[in-house]
């Protein structure tokens, strides 16, 4: 697929998901969400970039970590999803966290200017992950550190199911291409090749729990990545 074509499908399709994102996977996503971050353990007084924020679940709890000294700055492709983490974070009174629109693969930022990156199920939807990366490690202080998080391997996912039903109906490239990342050690020989140094691989596994079948529907095809998916 056309690069600039996958990145108007992405924020439109994600704009559209925004207002039921947080309702209806916020609790599914947290165990991960919070591991990533405990696992980058930003420290207090220390920049964090948080990539491919959403409504900014991941941006708060770094927020949080950072301390008033420390400062948050959220990224999305997604102006709603922007405009609702910037809603969130005038109602949670969190002085040192900001949102801003922005490419992941161009970042608008100067070298060296953070101590840690995160990038919580995002890294996987980009056109171009490895400069995605690159990035990354450009605005990195040297020693910064940098914590990811991609969907697992296909056959692991409950969700691999509803593939062939999309592929049936829309001509489409990104249903294979957001797992892709999750197979077997390809995340981290790619942050070894943007030379990223100390990569540690994890495993988790997550079982995705809604009230009824309804939800579960809504959460693919109204506020998650189906939805993105379907719309080209």
């Amino acid at each position: 697929m056309d690069a600039r074509l996958q990145r108007r499908i992405q924020r439109y399709g994600w704009d559209l998901a925004a207002v039921n994102y947080e309702s209806l996977w916020q609790a599914q996503l947290a165990e991960a969400q919070y591991s990533l971050v405990a696992l980058a353990s930003p420290a207090v007084g220390e920049r964090v970039l948080d990539i491919a924020c959403g409504t900014g679940l991941v941006s708060f709890e770094a927020a949080r970590a950072v301390g008033p000294s420390g400062h948050v700055l959220g990224i999305d492709l997604s102006e709603r999803m922007v405009d609702a983490a910037e809603r969130r974070v005038r109602d949670l009174k969190l002085s040192n966290c900001r949102f801003s629109r922005m490419d992941a693969e161009t970042l608008a930022l100067s070298d060296e200017s953070f101590d840690v990156a995160l990038c919580a199920l995002g890294l996987m939807y980009m056109p171009d992950p490895e400069q995605a990366l690159r990035e990354m490690y450009r605005v990195l202080r040297p020693g910064g550190r940098v914590g990811l998080a991609v969907w697992g391997e296909r056959a692991n996912c409950g969700w691999s199911a509803i593939f062939p039903i999309v592929d049936d109906e829309v001509a489409s490239e990104v249903c294979p291409l957001f797992l892709r990342l999750g197979e077997q050690d390809t995340l981290a020989r790619l942050c070894a090749d943007a030379n990223f140094e100390h990569v540690r691989h994890r495993r988790i596994t997550a079982a995705l729990t809604f009230a009824d079948a309804n939800e579960a529907c809504d959460a693919a095809f109204v506020g998650g990545r189906t939805r993105v998916v379907a719309l080209q």
